[in-house]
């Protein structure tokens, strides 16, 4: 159960937050703002897990008061506004609702608060009880990652994605971004840029041009300058990384 807390100086949308948390079992409505000082005064006794907060709001804008929070839960931005949603998500806001605000959408963002509460609550218990082994302990450490390792958090189109690394394809550098291509064949375009081989598990990913990196378990087949991630789709093998993913082939796959 995620406790929440509602903000929002007009009575009427404040109302119809209030509503939507009702009906989603998960939540539980522990507390409705009209401003963000009273929202200060609350969390100064109390805990919350996720806050829906308006942006545009006198005395203090939910921006201000999301950056004054030294403990933040989980926060979804609320507003008339679309140009304030690049400054939410610098604040790592789970999502970004444009009002007015339909159920539909209000459901896919309480949805993935939950899915991402989820992920760090198991990510936590996983590392706790890992920590807690005792170095001596016969048992082996299982080398698999957990389930929750097995995605990472993309910011892009204005919300927060939760990417399962198998899922991705390949990659592609766009100048300073990376556009990931995902089995599903969609794409997505992360806000941030990211250094993908530090974040993506190097036994599984291979760079093979200075804007590609593959995915080495999605690879159909080869020629010489290009790999195959399917019948019609390629990317192409630069000349200082043929020898490097030569190797790769050699020593995993036997010629017929």
């Amino acid at each position: 159960m995620l406790k929440c807390i509602a903000i929002d100086d007009e009575p009427l949308a404040l109302r119809q937050i209030e509503s939507y948390i009702r009906k989603i079992p998960y939540l539980e409505l522990t507390a409705s703002c009209n401003n963000a000082l009273e929202a200060q005064q609350f969390l100064a006794g109390q805990h919350a897990d996720l806050i829906f907060v308006d942006i545009n709001m006198p005395d203090l804008s939910g921006v201000e008061f999301v950056r004054s929070l030294v403990e933040r839960p989980m926060v979804i931005f609320t507003t008339a506004y679309s140009e304030y949603a690049v400054e939410g998500f610098k604040l790592d806001a789970v999502d970004y609702l444009l009002k007015p605000i339909s159920y539909a959408d209000f459901l896919t963002a309480a949805n993935k608060a939950f899915e991402w509460f989820e992920l760090k609550r198991r990510t936590s218990l996983y590392e706790r009880r890992h920590n807690q082994r005792p170095a001596d302990a016969s048992e082996p450490v299982p080398e698999a990652l957990p389930k929750d390792k097995e995605y990472i958090s993309v910011k892009a189109d204005y919300k927060v994605s939760l990417v399962k690394i198998s899922d991705i394809v390949y990659l592609e550098s766009e100048g300073e971004y990376v556009r990931m291509h995902l089995a599903d064949g969609s794409t997505i375009t992360p806000l941030v840029r990211l250094n993908m081989e530090t974040a993506l598990p190097s036994e599984m990913f291979m760079r093979v041009h200075r804007s590609y990196i593959v995915n080495l378990r999605c690879i159909k087949g080869y020629v010489r300058s290009r790999v195959f991630l399917s019948d019609t789709e390629y990317v192409p093998i630069g000349e200082n990384y043929k020898e490097s993913f030569q190797r790769y082939i050699d020593a995993n796959f036997k010629n017929l």
